[in-house]
């Protein structure tokens, strides 16, 4: 979520575009993406120039190098590289400007990391248009966007979650992006390993996949100096799917952003017959959509044989355990109705879950967590592809996440996500835990004595503590020694006014 000078700031280049001649709200928020890769490219580049020469050595760019970028073959359109960096042309003047990134900067970006390749971002740029109409407007937004902090790790996928809030179609489809510290909580609870072939099925704008990247990163330094390692985590450890183009333009823009070159990222149904890769991946994360339905003719028939409905939130995780090879994880986020719906298939799936996997957690969240987009109760799950089933489930009751629950969400000093990672891994000293604390375990045979319910109020107790009110005849004192002090209070007024 955006707020203050940054969302001004977008809501001006919107604006700069729309008065410019652009009446789509689709293409006007693709301009934006467009503008804003261009500057965190050139941010990304002059970062690591920098980091080079503060220790001595000469940083030579992959995307800025030497030599000349060729435009169509045509050698009277050949330009250096270095002409094509933000901190270029957006120093040029309006003119020039325009006639540089139309002509020149566009293209370049449509072949980033491509090398005559077949690869994620190439496929999704490849029908990329520019269409920034005139030379004020963009030199406009290119002003406004040399005033932004876009120091923020996923900030194209946070822009675009609030441009699409303003085109009043995020949600449509129950799809709402995920919190970025709900990411990394639960990030944090996976994980992620250098060895990982990592999935989300429902990826939007890479959030998660960005989250794994980010803790490999920072927990593997020395591993990925490895050949072999850094090869996997560009090429072979990431794994994305989803069917909106535009998300996974910006899923592709993101990774290669934040240092993955090559993800395997494509456009395809999830729940479909086309997608046939089974029991492959080490760790799944994912929040998938929340509501509407599919044709059931277009779901794969194996994911039907777990769980036969048109309820997405219930195929995708049954997908998930399709997915996962032996011994694989999965933390993924539900709606509440998953934990306790009555219907046959909400049944099959938490029996499934309960069963023949490991369930090993139930984090509850507030219902506040994904305003202001959506008021939804959600609930974290832990689940672990093993075939000997369930022993206890550890449930926590989330309570606060660090902002206020109303639409706002600002931060406030109350937050659940520190005692749930810390608890967690150290889930050796929750067994003794009384019902009536945050957390605590719950036996799988309590569980499927339930009708394998879910929903953590069915396991926690309530402590009631008694009240004691004063007597009849003591509020009745009270009430006409009030009656004295206002006769009292009228008389003396009455006093006055004489």
């Amino acid at each position: 979520m955006i707020t203050g000078e940054l969302r001004s700031k977008i809501d001006k280049i919107w604006d700069t575009i729309w008065t410019g001649g652009i009446s789509s709200p689709s293409t006007v928020l693709e301009q934006i993406t467009y503008l804003m890769f261009m500057k965190l490219l050139d941010d990304n580049e002059t970062q690591k120039e920098g980091s080079a020469a503060a220790l001595g050595f000469t940083y030579q760019s992959k995307i800025f190098k030497d030599g000349s970028f060729l435009v169509e073959d045509d050698e009277r359109m050949s330009i250096p590289y270095e002409e094509l960096r933000w901190n270029k042309f957006s120093n040029l003047d309006p003119t020039t400007m325009f006639d540089r990134v139309r002509n020149y900067v566009f293209p370049f970006i449509k072949t980033v990391n491509g090398n005559g390749k077949d690869t994620a971002f190439s496929r999704f740029m490849n029908d990329a248009v520019f269409l920034i109409p005139t030379a004020k407007v963009l030199a406009t937004c290119v002003d406004t966007l040399n005033e932004l902090n876009m120091s923020n790790k996923d900030i194209m996928g946070d822009i675009y979650e609030y441009c699409l809030n303003k085109m009043s179609s995020a949600g449509t489809l129950g799809q709402f992006r995920t919190p970025r510290h709900i990411i990394e909580m639960m990030v944090v609870l996976t994980k992620p390993q250098i060895t990982d072939k990592i999935l989300d099925p429902a990826m939007g704008s890479a959030g998660f996949l960005l989250g794994c990247a980010k803790y490999i990163k920072e927990n593997f330094e020395n591993e990925l100096m490895k050949t072999e390692n850094r090869e996997h985590f560009n090429k072979t450890m990431f794994h994305g799917f989803d069917t909106d183009p535009s998300m996974l333009r910006i899923g592709a823009m993101n990774m290669l952003l934040h240092g993955v070159e090559e993800p395997d990222i494509e456009r395809q149904d999830s729940l479909s017959d086309d997608n046939t890769v089974r029991e492959e991946y080490d760790l799944i994360m994912a929040n998938p959509p929340f509501k509407g339905s599919v044709f059931e003719e277009d779901i794969s028939k194996d994911i039907l044989a777990l769980c036969k409905t048109k309820k997405t939130e219930l195929l995708f995780l049954a997908l998930f355990m399709k997915s996962l090879k032996s011994g694989g994880r999965c933390a993924c986020i539900v709606p509440d109705g998953v934990l306790f719906g009555s219907s046959k298939a909400h049944k099959d799936i938490r029996k499934e879950l309960i069963e023949n996997n490991k369930l090993i957690a139930v984090i509850s969240m507030p219902s506040g967590v994904f305003k202001p987009y959506a008021g939804v109760s959600t609930a974290v799950l832990l689940f672990q592809k093993d075939p000997s089933g369930t022993e206890n489930v550890w449930f926590y009751d989330m309570t606060a996440d660090g902002l206020s629950l109303d639409d706002k969400r600002t931060e406030i000093p109350e937050n659940d996500i520190p005692d749930i990672i810390e608890r967690f891994n150290h889930l050796e000293n929750e067994t003794d835990r009384e019902r009536t604390e945050k957390s605590f375990f719950v036996p799988k045979n309590e569980i499927v004595e339930n009708d394998y319910d879910l929903t953590i109020n069915k396991y926690k107790k309530t402590v009631y503590e008694a009240v004691e009110y004063p007597s009849t005849a003591e509020i009745f004192a009270e009430l006409h020694k009030l009656e004295d002090e206002i006769t009292k209070g009228i008389s003396d007024l009455e006093a006055l006014s004489l």
